[in-house]
């Protein structure tokens, strides 16, 4: 019995000694002879004088009555006394387990709480209560008063009880990544309702306060890809750069002028003091009469001071010479454009782009085959140098194989072109297109895009405390595009895995999966089914869209649903909690399929069919991360 309860039975006791009751039981016991006795003579009083015993049952009914009753009034205590701490014990625990971190929100929902448990199942009246946060624990107090039946005939008021509860607010650390599908199909309400619940979403499961356990959350929205905005280099690896020009040209020497051609087997050209020498690759232009000769390359030989034949030209059959003409000497032997750009690293063979140059501005924009290439220069093949104009300043040589900021490919029309690179991620392939292992490692896709545009402009958003921040992350999200839901499957996942702690602030790297005080979770939203996947990190011919835009191959890891599904598989076995929703999919689609098969299980998963039940849905979702973050 309590402590409570004990105080108002001392009170009843007391009023009794008041009013003698106690005196009959005060009889000495000190023999067997001494109670026989009295007793012997009581029964001889009760024989012989029966006309008493009514008297005595009537002196001794009164104190009998009032202590049978009495004892009700401490029963009646204790029963309410037990009900009161069940009822307490309920309101701490629910007050522990709310989202509450300072004491008015406590009180503010342990006191309603504690009322409601005792409604229609106790007498008693709540005095106080008082609900506190103290240290990682919740406790409760509270007094209650009960009106007695008898002993409020001596008490001076009603019995008050009391109790005090305790919870050790189980809570844990919180990382949440939120994967939203924004694509062309979400435009206009869609959105909007969208934007509300995430940020709702925000609001519920990011606390205020950080400690002693904090909860943290991501953000990653995605169309054909995922941007990955400032750690693109860091999680598709950098791209090369380009090399910076500092010369081009294609001739060397001085121009010399014609005086004379010969109609002949060789053709013998006059120029004085020319200063070829045998095997030179010369460039003729402006002759007049014999123009069969003009713009064309031709090869020394058979020098002498102040001529020479061009090799191999049978002349018999030309017009005949009538005046002018120049003569330049070619730096490499097809005439073509000479390079300068120092340790450029390109060898024979490689395709190049350039950029930028002035003057040579022809070259700008294209794409070029290297030869002969030497440490500092190399010329590019098959171009006809006389044609350019001279070179004045700068401009960049670029590669032109993944990896680099150009790319070069055979399109879905079969024509050559070349696509540029975006912040974007696409499917990583090969043996870790369905793992976590570090970028480092084993970097994610690049994407690549005609003319280097395409990638959705919202990007990546790390873990963070940040409600502000995240919240005007989501409000300024906008839509278009296609949809490759594996690839916000994947970073999903990648925003809560240790193996991509690098990619980060030290504030937004995730814990480790074995840290048993961290709860990691997604959430998957989408809104139909996914038609985007990549070749060679190209669009690829079996997605949606037009075949300029598609490289000219199927997508290297196939369905883009059966990838989002493999990685959803690989999350889960690592311990990360997956909650999907499907707003407004067909019903039997393979969205839907999706949706259902991707997440931990059927309670995680949302179909809702309109912009309020979108809102429900993530509330909902809000309210159960809160609830498994603090029951673990």
């Amino acid at each position: 019995m309590d402590n409570n309860t004990t105080s108002t039975n001392n009170q009843i006791l007391a009023s009794w000694r008041m009013t003698g009751l106690m005196s009959m039981f005060r009889s000495p016991i000190r023999s067997g002879r001494g109670v026989a006795r009295p007793v012997s003579r009581f029964l001889r009083r009760f024989r012989s004088e029966r006309g008493a015993v009514a008297i005595w049952f009537a002196v001794m009914a009164l104190p009998t009555a009032v202590l049978a009753f009495g004892l009700i009034d401490v029963s009646r205590a204790s029963v309410e006394k037990r009900q009161l701490q069940d009822a307490l014990d309920a309101a701490t625990l629910m007050a522990a387990r709310s989202t509450s971190t300072t004491d008015a929100q406590m009180q503010a929902i342990g006191a309603p709480a504690l009322a409601a448990q005792l409604s229609g199942v106790s007498d008693a009246t709540i005095s106080s209560s008082s609900f506190k946060i103290v240290g990682t624990k919740v406790t409760g107090t509270a007094t209650a008063s009960v009106v007695p039946v008898i002993a409020n005939l001596w008490l001076q008021g009603n019995m008050t009880i009391a109790a005090e509860s305790e919870v050790a607010r189980s809570s844990t650390n919180l990382e949440l990544s939120i994967v939203l599908d924004i694509t062309g199909s979400m435009r206009g309400q869609k959105l909007t309702d969208l934007k509300t619940a995430a940020k709702d979403l925000i609001d519920l499961v990011v606390s205020d306060v950080q400690t002693p356990f904090y909860s943290k959350a991501a953000l990653v929205p995605f169309e054909v890809g995922v941007n990955l905005g400032g750690y693109a280099a860091s999680g598709r690896g950098a791209i090369a750069l380009a090399k910076s020009v500092t010369g081009a040209s294609w001739m060397t020497g001085s121009s010399k002028n014609i005086t004379a051609a010969t109609k002949a087997n060789p053709v013998r050209i006059t120029s004085n003091a020319h200063g070829f020498n045998n095997g030179d690759v010369v460039w003729i232009s402006g002759v007049s009469g014999m123009t069969q000769l003009n713009n064309r390359a031709f090869v020394v030989t058979g020098r002498a001071t102040n001529t020479f034949q061009l090799q191999g030209v049978n002349g018999t059959g030309f017009s005949t010479y009538s005046s002018g003409g120049t003569i330049r000497k070619c730096q490499v032997s097809d005439c073509g454009i000479v390079i300068t750009a120092t340790a450029h690293g390109f060898n024979n063979g490689d395709k190049v782009y350039v950029t930028g140059v002035g003057g040579m501005t022809q070259i700008n924009n294209t794409a070029f085959t290297v030869a002969n290439q030497t440490a500092n220069t190399f010329s590019l093949s098959g171009v006809n140098g006389a044609s350019y104009g001279t070179y004045s300043s700068g401009g960049s040589v670029w590669c032109l194989v993944a990896g680099c900021q150009y790319y070069q490919l055979t399109d879905n029309n079969s024509n050559v072109r070349q696509f540029q690179i975006t912040t974007c991620a696409t499917e990583r392939t090969g043996v870790n297109a369905y793992t976590d292992v570090a970028p480092g490692a084993s970097p994610v896709g690049k994407m690549y895009t005609p003319d280097g545009t395409g990638c959705p402009s919202a990007t990546i958003f790390p873990l963070s405390t940040d409600k502000a921040a995240l919240k005007a992350a989501i409000t300024a999200l906008d839509d278009g595009g296609a949809t490759a839901g594996q690839i916000g499957a994947a970073w999903g996942w990648y925003m809560l895995s240790p193996n991509f702690a690098s990619l980060w602030a030290a504030a937004s790297q995730p814990a480790a999966y074995t840290a048993t005080d961290v709860l990691k979770v997604m959430v998957f939203m989408t809104d139909g089914d996914f038609n985007t996947a990549y070749c060679n990190n190209v669009l690829s011919k079996d997605s949606t869209g037009s075949d300029d835009e598609q490289i000219n191959c199927n997508a290297t890891n196939g369905n883009p649903t059966t990838q989002a599904q493999a990685i959803c598989t690989a999350a889960k076995a690592k311990g990360v909690v997956i909650y999907t929703v499907g707003f407004q999919v067909g019903k039997g689609s393979t969205a839907e399929t999706f949706i259902k098969g991707c997440a931990t299980d059927a309670d995680h998963v949302y179909l809702p069919s309109s912009g309020s039940l979108l809102k429900d849905a993530f509330a909902a979702i809000g309210r159960d991360i809160t609830k498994l973050r603090l029951s673990r």
